[in-house]
């Protein structure tokens, strides 16, 4: 009989993200120099970081390019962020290898098309309730949360409540 996704959430050490449409809603707001904006949800980035200080890896891989976000994301303590990924499936073999992490213990998020093949490779393919159709066949878990607006967050906690970090790291008084 094959593991519930809460079953497999104890072995999760792991956890990496698309950007758009995972830590973000998919809006691009396009400024009249061309610059393209985000929004990111606070709640999402306060449990990554809640999961980097209790010795979770936590990474990034988009196909975008936007050096504001890497910033973001470093600024959360987040290192390993693979920005204008073409090939996410090669990127996650890289990590993996380099960090002597197996696939099993990776949740992945993603949200499209451009996620499909990677997140068929790790233990617990996940993704925000509004992704894409492909995507949700695959997944073992389907957030109640959109993209942007939480989904992070969603999983992030659940995997910590599982392993019993979640106010074991909140008693240490983070804010």
């Amino acid at each position: 009989m094959a593991k519930s996704y809460k079953e497999i959430m104890n072995d999760i050490s792991t956890f990496v993200f698309d950007v758009d449409g995972v830590l973000t809603d998919s809006s691009v707001f396009v400024t009249n120099e061309g610059e393209m904006l985000r929004t990111m949800n606070i709640r999402d980035g306060y449990a990554m970081k809640a999961a980097i200080e209790s010795g979770y890896n936590v990474c990034i891989i988009s196909g975008g390019s936007n050096e504001g976000v890497r910033i973001r994301l470093n600024n959360l303590g987040v290192k390993d962020v693979f920005l204008g990924t073409p090939d996410k499936v090669k990127t996650l073999n890289e990590y993996v290898e380099k960090n002597n992490i197996k696939h099993e213990n990776i949740l992945y998020m993603g949200d499209d098309i451009p996620d499909f093949h990677v997140m068929k490779l790790v233990g617990l393919p996940t993704c925000p309730q509004d992704a894409s159709p492909e995507i949700k066949n695959i997944c073992r878990y389907i957030s109640h949360v959109k993209g942007g607006r939480g989904a992070v967050r969603d999983v992030i906690e659940q995997v910590m409540k599982v392993q019993g970090k979640w106010m074991e790291y909140f008693n240490g008084q983070h804010d």
